[in-house]
């Protein structure tokens, strides 16, 4: 008998540490009152979560001061009549908390458990999503609008072929921009989905900036710019997609083109450091205030949205890029001064250090 109540003991020591285990390393909390509401048991999660201090010691305390209008009783006795589920705002911390009553093998009530689940990162997601329609649904009904506009206009009365023309024209380009809006969603959602594996091969970096400058020498003669590109010798070949890396560089190159004033200065410089090639790109443009660098690479946030609109920018140009850059193991980054300028790194591992990775 001695024996077996050692057994016991033993079992029941060893069941309580792997439930106090359990408790203390749970991300969610978990909180146990007894019928006079306080508490009985709680983890250093619910703890965290709650920002509890050692005078919140019972139920009516604790809720009370989370603005939780729910009753103890009412949990225990009336379960099924009433609800058992509350969502709560802790500073910027979104929580769930479940509410159910603790019985005894009797199944007599014996207090209440609360489960809190931290929803922060959910109600964010869900909260991007819904910007995300909103802002799909206008960038798409303003072209639409002007096209169905003009349409109507051309279809209602008759015109000189000057007016057909310009009314014409407003149709194409913004059908074109509504178009180019599509394309950047579908591939945006198919890098979302891992649907577009760029095939990596190695390449000159050097000769594909120059490549892309001349690719825009028409925009940057129309504004009498100076841009000029200066390749450090002996660069190594970087491995990567090189139409992912291509489209990166066009759309880096054209904002700043598109942003600095006429007859301004780009300067971009290709480079090699430890086991990277960079694109450096500096511009003495319009900039970008300090307060938007941190945003400028979410879906459709733009700095200036009139601006931007008007110059045919969807807001989905650096979203891409990053997506890309991700994908080839790159990076970008940003510095600016608002009225000063901008400059753009871009980085890429070269060959040599992609193959001691593998």
């Amino acid at each position: 008998m001695t024996r077996e109540l050692k057994e016991n003991l033993r079992e029941v020591s060893t069941r309580k540490n792997q439930i106090e285990t359990i408790l203390l390393h749970m991300t969610d909390g978990i909180i146990a009152f007894n019928m006079n509401g306080r508490i009985e048991l709680i983890n250093p999660a619910a703890t965290r979560l709650l920002r509890l201090i050692p005078e919140d010691e019972n139920f009516e305390k604790i809720f009370s001061k989370l603005n939780v209008n729910i009753n103890l009783e009412k949990i225990i006795y009336l379960e099924n009549w009433t609800s058992t589920e509350e969502r709560v705002t802790v500073g910027d911390n979104h929580m769930h908390m479940h509410f159910a009553p603790l019985k005894n093998e009797d199944d007599i009530p014996t207090g209440v458990i609360v489960v809190i689940q931290d929803i922060t990162e959910h109600v964010r997601l869900n909260n991007m999503r819904k910007e995300f329609v909103a802002d799909v649904s206008h960038e798409l009904k303003t072209p639409i609008t002007s096209i169905m506009g003009y349409a109507d206009t051309l279809l209602e009365g008759e015109y000189d072929k000057e007016t057909q023309d310009k009314f014409l024209n407003v149709i194409a380009t913004e059908a074109r921009r509504m178009a180019k809006l599509v394309t950047d969603l579908l591939e945006l959602s198919r890098y979302d989905n891992d649907e577009i594996k760029g095939e990596k091969t190695e390449f000159d970096l050097g000769e594909l900036v120059k490549q892309c400058q001349e690719k825009l020498q028409i925009e940057i003669e129309k504004k009498n710019q100076t841009v000029e590109c200066f390749v450090t010798a002996n660069v190594p070949a970087v491995f990567a997609d090189k139409d992912g890396i291509e489209r990166v560089v066009l759309n880096i190159l054209s904002n700043s083109i598109k942003y600095t004033k006429e007859e301004g200065n780009i300067k971009i410089y290709v480079g090699f450091v430890y086991s990277d090639a960079y694109i450096k790109i500096i511009d003495n443009g319009i900039g970008i205030p300090e307060e938007d660098l941190t945003k400028i690479f979410e879906r459709f946030y733009r700095v200036d949205k009139a601006r931007t609109r008007e110059m045919g920018g969807t807001g989905l140009g650096l979203s891409i890029a990053k997506e890309i850059l991700d994908q080839n193991s790159g990076s970008i980054d940003i510095k600016s001064k608002f009225g000063a300028g901008t400059e753009v790194v871009i980085k890429v591992p070269t060959k040599k250090q992609t193959s001691i990775d593998l």
